[in-house]
């Protein structure tokens, strides 16, 4: 009998996407790990993972590292969203970084270069394994003068998007590094789905969250349901679909012009190994 591949899921809080994925691995015969900032998560392994937090991604790896040296499957689906109604007229920190970034790409750049080794381990051993980025279709939104830390006038949407859009270049430059030896990344926009994320991104504006809660049903019948964008997921990191480049649900597509500088992603790269070993 064939050792069972492993999975770990990021962000699979309560009616999420990764929770979903999570489901439909374990489901499908997976060994599953999934993450969230403080609640466990019924019925799956869990363990805490706050991505803002450096140590906590160091623990987290170390934890899995002790309990195996093979992942077949990283699923980075945590991530934020706030200020969706614009009333922040500069940035957020966290570590002296804008939140989005800090959370959204340093966090899941961070956790993912930890999980390298295991990942490398099972695509040498097994044959394939396999890295997701969730991003969003929203990296349009972002900028190379953004993604390069270069002043820009702050916009939280912006911020998002170019965190996101940072995310698709990371995808690329690992497929590029690593394909060879058998590991595929790849960056996903997951559609348009119902989810928890917004409830949080309009703490600041009680009236829209209200307006929203009020429109949740209408909400459920025009987007896609959690379990309809995990299965995307799922395909993609589990089937020979799932090949390294940029997706839109689970068919490939071309991402923003800014997703394919190739100079701006030699110099993102530069800028984030600096952050990594402590320079930045």
């Amino acid at each position: 009998m064939s050792a069972p591949r492993r999975a770990v899921v990021t962000g699979a809080s309560p009616g999420s996407i990764g929770e979903s994925v999570a489901r439909a691995l374990v489901e499908d015969g997976w060994e599953v790990v999934v993450t969230t900032r403080e609640v466990p998560v019924d019925g799956l392994e869990w363990h805490p993972l706050d991505l803002a937090d450096r140590g906590s991604v160091a623990r987290f790896a170390h934890w899995y590292a002790d309990r195996s040296d093979r992942l077949h499957l990283l699923v980075n689906s945590a991530g934020i969203h706030l200020d969706l109604g614009s009333r922040w007229s500069s940035p957020q920190l966290v570590d002296g970084h804008e939140v989005h970034w800090r959370t959204n790409y340093l966090g899941t750049v961070d956790l993912t270069e930890a999980l390298l080794p295991a990942l490398l381990t099972a695509a040498t051993a097994d044959g394939d394994a396999r890295v997701l980025h969730v991003v969003s279709q929203l990296h349009e939104r972002g900028t190379v003068d953004a993604l390069l830390g270069r002043e820009t006038a702050y916009d939280s949407w912006a911020a998002y998007g170019t965190s996101k859009l940072a995310l698709v270049h990371h995808a690329a430059w690992l497929a590029a590094e690593h394909e060879c030896h058998g590991l595929h990344a790849i960056a996903v926009h997951p559609g348009a789905v119902s989810t928890n994320i917004a409830s949080r991104g309009l703490e600041t504006r009680p009236v829209l969250r209200l307006l929203r809660n009020l429109a949740r049903p209408l909400e459920r019948r025009v987007l896609l349901s959690p379990r309809e964008s995990a299965a995307h997921l799922v395909r993609l990191g589990t089937t020979p679909e799932g090949v390294s480049g940029y997706y839109r649900k689970s068919r490939p597509a071309e991402p923003a012009p800014a997703a394919t500088d190739e100079e701006a992603r030699v110099a993102l790269l530069d800028r984030t190994n600096a952050w990594l070993a402590g320079r930045g």
